[in-house]
């Protein structure tokens, strides 16, 4: 794992998190417990910062930036930032699964109980309503979210994450 200070700012790392030996992170990154971050993935806190609550995941290529004097990434708790995924100046509320391939733009909201499809691209400003799925390019809302895909997909990845995690440990 490649850990780097920048401007006197070095990532903070929670309690029981795996990050793995090729992943990246810079500056101003602070991390909750029970995250993991995967192989090859990215965590860029140079030009702002990026806060991370607990048991998320950010997966193998991901790539977590912020923008300059405007937006730092902001990510809740119960969260998984899918394989390739790029999410970079926004916020992501709690409980929501970020597909693999997708992308998050600046200034964009997620709310909580959210998927965001995989291949997606929220554009630049976009909200994403609770509890909905948004999916396409741009991405658009196309459903509501029931319990059974709360339990049976976010949260089921959170925790099987948390599981991979300890097999590395």
């Amino acid at each position: 794992m490649v850990f780097k200070e920048i401007r006197g700012k070095k990532p903070q790392i929670g309690e029981n998190c795996f990050i793995a030996e090729n992943a990246t992170l810079v500056g101003d990154v602070v991390m909750g417990k029970q995250c993991s971050v995967w192989f090859n993935a990215v965590l860029r806190g140079d030009v702002n910062y990026i806060k991370i609550g607990d048991k998320v995941n950010i997966q193998d290529g991901a790539v977590v930036h912020c923008t300059y004097k405007k937006y730092p990434t902001i990510i809740g708790n119960n969260v998984s930032v899918g394989h390739n995924a790029i999410v970079h100046g926004c916020t992501i509320h709690d409980n929501v699964l970020i597909g693999m391939g997708s992308i998050v733009m600046d200034n964009c909201i997620v709310h909580s109980n959210s998927i965001i499809a995989a291949g997606a691209v929220v554009t630049q400003n976009t909200v994403v309503e609770s509890g909905s799925i948004y999916a396409g390019v741009p991405a658009k809302k196309v459903k509501d979210i029931s319990k059974e895909l709360i339990s049976g997909e976010i949260d089921r990845i959170v925790e099987n994450y948390i599981e991979y995690a300890s097999w590395f440990k």
